[in-house]
């Protein structure tokens, strides 16, 4: 038995499942989870002193590789002064500042300490300011655990929703309306039977949650318009995307941006991540006359001890200020080199697949070529059981992918020529193994 094994079997009777979030269980591809313990530039080293090409870089934050020194240096003097004081302190003000300075969209912002509670905080905002109950979502988005939206699709387009995980109740779920993805039919639809209930669509920016799925074109803009029109707020969850698919997020790549062909503003965002360098750290932002319903401000209260921790603070600053755009330009371009050689080596192999993409952001749909992947049920009906041999081939020489076919590829400026040579080195195996794969009886 490894090292890692036994800490597993160690943390499976103390944890459920061994693990403090689902996916890290390894529960769709098998097999025992090797347990980390040190992380440097582009690497990962496990309990046993094996050193694997991280392309997971702890779900975003790790933009600028792992342990940067920059990073460290401020969290280091950060911790010198103090962990907590329970007060405000001078760097909240700075990061929001750095925000604001990246994302326009963005008047005034409120530090939480994770993406589920800046989601619960927006939704509970857009309703309080609104006036009205009723949330509209999109199947395969993913808003954090929040029970309003961990709620599954009723049986017509604009039916109330049922509840998507025990312990959420049919009463909560009922307050969300859960639509197709890509499918403004359906949101105009929706507005229809129910506008004047409806307090705010909520959308990933690009959603990474069911692999990655492309906004079409106009889509994002239309929910601005939409929204606009029947008195209710839009809601741009960037949790996974700011500050990680560019400067100014997925927003600023596309709806933002002077040259868009739609050009919108959300009038509430989520982030997470990045904006925490790899500590606890979200924030939501947007409009000042919607956000100035905050408590102390306004009537929708939200608190929170350790909002705006100093030390996290630190890490944020100093991640955001090293993320310059030049090294978006360099992990865009490692994106593009990493998602062609693996779809050549899938293509060699003869393994039916697209590549499904969102700035730097990737992932593999296996038998999807004719159409891609739009919206949740094309992700459901994809060869997902390719994933498992083609996951584990990586991992064996190395390489560490995210443990499920449903999650995005992660790169960082610290990926240099040595670590991605050792990525494409792997990817033939990977794509014989997937090849050999068949579906489960």
């Amino acid at each position: 038995m490894t090292r890692s094994e036994e800490l597993f079997n160690r943390a499976l009777k103390l944890m459920p499942g061994g693990v403090n979030s689902p996916v890290r269980a390894f529960g769709s591809v098998g097999g025992t989870p090797p347990v980390m313990v040190s992380a440097s530039g582009p690497y990962l080293t496990d309990a046993d002193g094996r050193e694997y090409v991280d392309l997971v870089c702890s779900w975003g934050p790790a933009i600028v590789g792992h342990a940067h020194p920059a990073v460290l240096e401020a969290v280091h003097a950060a911790v010198d002064r103090g962990l907590s004081f329970g007060a405000s302190t001078p760097a909240e003000a700075e990061l929001a500042e750095l925000v604001m300075g990246r994302v326009a969209a963005v008047e005034r912002l409120r530090m939480v300490s994770t993406g589920t509670e800046a989601t619960m905080t927006a939704v509970r905002l857009a309703r309080g300011f609104t006036g009205r109950n009723l949330i509209i979502k999109f199947a395969g988005c993913y808003h954090g655990h929040l029970d309003g939206l961990l709620a599954s699709a009723g049986s017509g387009l604009a039916t109330l929703a049922l509840p998507g995980s025990a312990g959420v109740t049919e009463a909560t779920a009922a307050e969300t309306l859960v639509l197709p993805y890509n499918d403004l039919a359906a949101v105009e639809e929706a507005f229809a039977k129910h506008g004047q209930d409806i307090a705010a669509v909520i959308t990933e920016a690009a959603p990474a949650n069911m692999g990655v799925v492309t906004p079409e074109d106009g889509f994002n803009a239309g929910l601005s318009r939409i929204t606009s029109e029947h008195g209710a707020l839009l809601i741009f969850d960037e949790v996974l995307t700011g500050f990680r698919t560019g400067y100014a997020g997925y927003w600023g790549l596309t709806g933002g941006a002077a040259q868009s062909a739609a050009p919108f503003t959300p009038d509430l965002m989520t982030f997470g991540k990045v904006i925490g360098g790899g500590l606890p750290v979200a924030a939501l932002g947007g409009r000042a006359e919607v956000m100035d319903y905050l408590a102390p401000v306004g009537p929708v209260y939200q608190a929170g001890t350790l909002s705006g921790n100093p030390i996290a603070m630190a890490a944020g600053i100093a991640t955001l200020t090293a993320a310059t755009p030049d090294v978006y330009g360099r992990i865009d371009a490692a994106s593009l080199e990493l998602s062609a050689a693996v779809s050549s080596a899938l293509d060699a192999a003869g393994v039916d697949h697209s590549i499904q993409r969102a700035g730097n952001l990737f992932s593999v749909a296996f038998g999807t070529s004719e159409h891609g992947v739009r919206n949740y049920d094309d992700a459901q009906g994809q060869q997902a059981y390719r994933y498992a041999p083609f996951f584990h081939s990586m991992l064996n020489d190395g390489v560490y992918l995210p443990p499920s076919v449903f999650e995005a590829w992660f790169l960082s400026a610290a990926h240099d020529a040595r670590a991605m040579d050792k990525v494409y080195a792997a990817l033939p195996a990977a794509a014989e193994a997937a090849a050999a794969a068949t579906p489960p009886n």
